[in-house]
């Protein structure tokens, strides 16, 4: 079965000191996570809303009213705080803020202004990404982060939203995953002939529409002409996020596996250089760096290799690895020397029970790399909701809470209040963090 990483591989000076609550700056991070296009709803100038209502499409089904945390955001920041976190990680949607080439909407900045002041208010750790995964269908019709002035109009959308949030914000993340999109020779799921036409054939249908010759998105077609601008477009973000407020720690998050070699060492090392050096290079002036774990990958002479057969496995038959945070922020810590602020890890999940037996051992392996030196700024997890996932659409159950499709009521699922109560006794060991 293809997861939800396989589906979607397919100048002013430093603000003042915020005046609202935060947690202690050095207080270990306990959240969950959400992203603009997956709860919010009705994001229809965003590029992936487009490629969802084209025919042929390779979405499972359009994300619609997602979670309608457009208009509930409120209650979702109430439930972070009702169970005893104190940090939410969200994202701003770039296609509100610019719906149109160089037109800036200030409703919409207020708009994410007030949900990082309710988080403030609530004495939850507002940890912000300005771009997850979608971008702006006018930025995909021009070319994407294939055209040349791309980073710019990055670092031009990012000061903007400095200006109107950074002011609260605890992190800054600049983008969400951008190695993502380089996977491919990486994964054991191939795209095959048929799949990778009819990725050419969505595309071009959004082409079409939008009356453009290209549709160009990172998660969508090759790559390789896209990941200068995008390293770029990180360095220029992250210079324009720090001169609105030079104090904000900013960084990236990255999919990092936990790769481990089966007389593959030089496989590995072919990997990192390729699927990490590049970004992590680019972070180089970063404050942190943002790790996303959701597997171990084992990695042959000639490549991914399959599990081993002793692996322990789910109810559906899948590798059970929670360890396997453990292993990707110790490498990740290895080779930046950053701190690292766990911004994703998760599992998809029916049976909550399983993710209530989850939570409990990632955790562990995280503070098993604290106690071996490893500086772990946080633990965030995901999801919050059961939310839009890509090509997948609403199957994959990833959240805490639960959301009804028709009435949008939430109801928080018991493997919440495991991470709840982990997070008030500071820790799995009931130490302080």
């Amino acid at each position: 079965m293809i997861d939800r990483r396989q589906a979607l591989a397919l100048g002013a000076a430093t603000m003042a000191a915020p005046a609202l609550a935060l947690p202690p700056r050095d207080a270990f991070l306990w959240g969950a996570a959400t992203a603009g296009h997956q709860v919010e709803g009705n994001n229809v100038n965003a590029d992936i809303w487009l490629l969802e209502q084209m025919k042929p499409t390779l979405f499972a089904e359009p994300s619609g009213d997602a979670c309608d945390s457009l208009h509930r955001w409120d209650q979702d920041v109430a439930i972070v705080k009702a169970l005893g976190l104190n940090a939410y990680r969200c994202s701003v949607e770039w296609s509100r803020i610019e719906p149109a080439e160089g037109q800036f909407s200030q409703a919409w900045l207020d708009h994410y202004a007030r949900i990082v002041d309710r988080c403030r208010a609530s004495g939850l750790a507002p940890v912000v990404t300005f771009n997850h995964f979608t971008t702006p269908r006018w930025f995909a019709a021009r070319g994407g982060w294939e055209a040349g002035d791309a980073p710019t109009l990055f670092a031009r959308y990012c000061d903007r939203v400095a200006r109107a949030l950074a002011r609260g914000i605890s992190h800054a993340l600049t983008f969400n995953e951008p190695n993502l999109s380089i996977s491919g020779p990486w994964s054991r799921f191939q795209p095959d002939a048929r799949a990778k036409a009819a990725t050419q054939a969505m595309i071009a249908a959004a082409a079409k529409a939008s009356g453009s010759d290209r549709f160009s998105l990172l998660n969508g077609g090759d790559p390789t002409p896209m990941i200068p601008g995008l390293l770029r477009a990180h360095r220029l973000g992250r210079e324009a996020i720090k001169a609105v407020r030079g104090d904000l720690p900013v960084g990236l998050s990255l999919a990092i596996s936990d790769d481990v070699s089966v007389d593959g060492d030089a496989m590995l090392a072919a990997k990192r250089r390729a699927y990490y050096e590049p970004f992590f290079e680019a972070g180089r002036d970063d404050d942190f760096v943002g790790v996303q774990t959701y597997e171990r990958t084992y990695l042959g002479p000639n490549g991914p290799v399959d599990t081993p057969a002793a692996t322990p496995r789910r109810a559906d038959g899948k590798p059970y690895e929670p360890a396997a945070i453990g292993g990707s922020i110790r490498y990740a810590h290895r080779a930046t020397a950053k701190p690292v602020l766990v911004t994703e890890n998760g599992i998809d999940a029916t049976d909550d029970r399983e993710r209530a037996r989850f939570i409990p051992a990632a955790i562990a392996a995280v503070e098993a790399a604290r106690r071996d030196g490893v500086p772990v700024l946080g633990y965030i997890h995901w999801s919050l909701l059961d939310n839009f996932e890509w090509l997948s659409g609403y199957k994959p159950r990833y959240g805490l809470v639960a959301v009804d499709r028709t009435t949008f009521t939430r109801t928080v699922k018991p493997s919440a209040h495991v991470l709840g109560r982990i997070a008030q006794a500071g820790g799995t060991q009931g130490k302080p963090s």
